[in-house]
């Protein structure tokens, strides 16, 4: 695989469907509920390695948005991982990405998946 292809994969923007939406959501609430459940002082190590994972499979589900990147640092600082900052950056981002999805619909190659059978479900992540 070349390296283009690489980094274009790495920052594709997936087109939102319910179920991407509903999957970030619960990546966002469960950091933030663990971390919560991890107290603010324990476990630091811990919490570092949820802060990763929350950032790295919201990327993933959602495509990789900036407004990650001030949240992962802002989670560093002690205390501040209680807040429901996960969740928070989640809604944010998912507002932005429908709004540039309504105002810029996928283009004509890069059609929207159909099912191949009537009644089918396209089920997308």
């Amino acid at each position: 695989m070349k390296l283009a292809d690489a980094t274009n994969s790495l920052t594709r923007v997936p087109h939102l469907t319910l179920l991407r939406m509903a999957l970030a959501m619960v990546v966002a609430v469960a950091a933030d509920g663990l971390q919560l459940l991890l107290g603010p002082f324990g476990w630091e190590g811990l919490n570092q390695a949820v802060d990763l994972a929350a950032m790295l499979l919201l990327s993933w589900i959602l495509g990789f948005h900036l407004l990650f990147l001030p949240t992962f640092v802002i989670e560093l600082v002690p205390l501040a991982d209680d807040f429901p900052t996960w969740t928070a950056c989640t809604v944010a981002v998912l507002i932005i990405k429908k709004r540039e999805q309504r105002n810029h619909p996928l283009p004509a190659s890069q059609p929207k998946p159909t099912p191949s059978k009537p009644g089918q479900k396209i089920i997308d992540v």
